[in-house]
């Protein structure tokens, strides 16, 4: 799979590899990719964790209150409790970028 520049795929790129692979329609491929996208969104969304086999997990997170300090001045600040997404690459995934 090509990727632009910056090094980084975008959803063109998938539509065209599900394009080229499959033999899906340009149109079909770009929706079908969407689907795919707006499912594992609306699964975090709701507060679920996404696992694919063999590449990865998503995983919501929830960070408390704790208290932060201004590098410049050294003051104190309070960071708000967030929910944050990680992404936990498969050991399959892991061994491929690493060979």
């Amino acid at each position: 799979m090509a990727t632009t520049a910056a090094g980084s795929v975008t959803r063109a790129d998938l539509a065209d590899a599900v394009h080229r692979e499959i033999g899906l329609s340009r149109t079909e491929s770009a929706q079908l990719v969407e689907q795919v996208l707006d499912r594992i969104s609306d699964a975090l969304i709701a507060g679920g964790n996404v696992k694919i086999s063999s590449f990865g997990s998503f995983v919501l997170r929830s960070k408390g209150l704790r208290v932060g300090r201004n590098p410049k001045t050294g003051v104190e600040v309070p960071i708000e409790p967030r929910t944050v997404l990680t992404f936990r690459p498969s050991q399959l995934l892991r061994e491929a970028i690493n060979n």
